[in-house]
């Protein structure tokens, strides 16, 4: 599958700030870069940094009145993807070191407070079958509502409230795996079938794989049903939403534009 993007930004600030951006597709064996151009607006400083787990890259750059980013890039995916309820779940002393902080709670999602949830909601379900129950309830249950979120909402929050947008199903599938004891991750990324197009988020769980290198493997999972994992084009992963914004700033920003256009080809 090949994908085409193109997205583009821009915001304001009233005096000089720094500003730490992440919106390039990522260069990694599972999706190949075909094609891939940017444009900055110049800047006082521009440095270009690994992200988190070396998943694409981030951007440093320090702005002072309008700012403007472009990208365009196309990808051909290459991802193994594994029928969920196939996976079992790796107990806690057979993990590999590099998952092992996805287990954890992180600023957007408290899994500490959902251990009793899931414990009762999918009692008889483990590994990827858990995953899958996880998906399907909150696929279930939320209400897809632009608007209703912002960014200071936790999976807490959207648990109540039991609506949200894409960063939120996430939290929510991020969550809830975690209190299963299952490493899970933040991914923002790009798909064709975002409504309305927009920057995207889903989750990504670890679960174990005899035949892969360390004995497991990172699986997509979207429970707003818009992204398929074998369309999903990754920009970057993290703990949560924090980890991974299109834009973090460190300074008063107005952002004035956003668009994101995404296809098959």
């Amino acid at each position: 599958m090949t994908i085409s993007i193109r997205s583009s930004f821009a915001f304001t600030t009233e005096a000089p700030i720094d500003a730490l951006l992440q919106f390039a597709v990522a260069d990694i064996p599972e999706q190949k870069l075909l094609s891939c151009r940017t444009g900055l607006t110049d800047a006082a400083r521009c440095a270009r940094i690994p992200a988190q787990e070396d998943i694409g890259e981030r951007v440093w750059v320090r702005a002072n009145g309008r700012f403007e980013v472009q990208h365009e890039a196309q990808v051909e995916i290459q991802r193994q993807v594994i029928e969920l309820s196939s996976l079992k779940q790796l107990e806690p002393h057979q993990m590999p070191a590099a998952p092992v902080k996805y287990l954890f709670d992180s600023r957007y999602c408290q899994a500490d407070q959902f251990q009793s949830f899931v414990g009762d909601q999918f009692e008889g379900t483990a590994g990827g079958e858990r995953v899958q129950a996880i998906r399907d309830w909150v696929a279930e249950k939320f209400t897809y509502a632009p608007g209703s979120s912002d960014a200071s909402t936790t999976a807490h929050d959207s648990f109540i409230e039991r609506r949200g947008i894409c960063r939120d199903y996430a939290h929510m599938v991020v969550t809830l795996a975690r209190a299963s004891v299952i490493p899970a991750r933040f991914v923002a990324c790009y798909a064709p079938d975002v409504t309305p197009q927009d920057f995207h988020a889903v989750a990504e769980v670890f679960l174990h794989d005899p035949e892969s290198e360390g004995g497991g493997t990172w699986q997509l999972v979207d429970a707003t049903d818009m992204a398929k994992p074998d369309e999903i084009v990754k920009i970057g992963v993290g703990r949560d939403a924090a980890d991974v914004s299109f834009l973090t700033s460190f300074g008063m920003v107005d952002l004035c534009e956003k668009v994101v256009q995404v296809l098959r080809d």
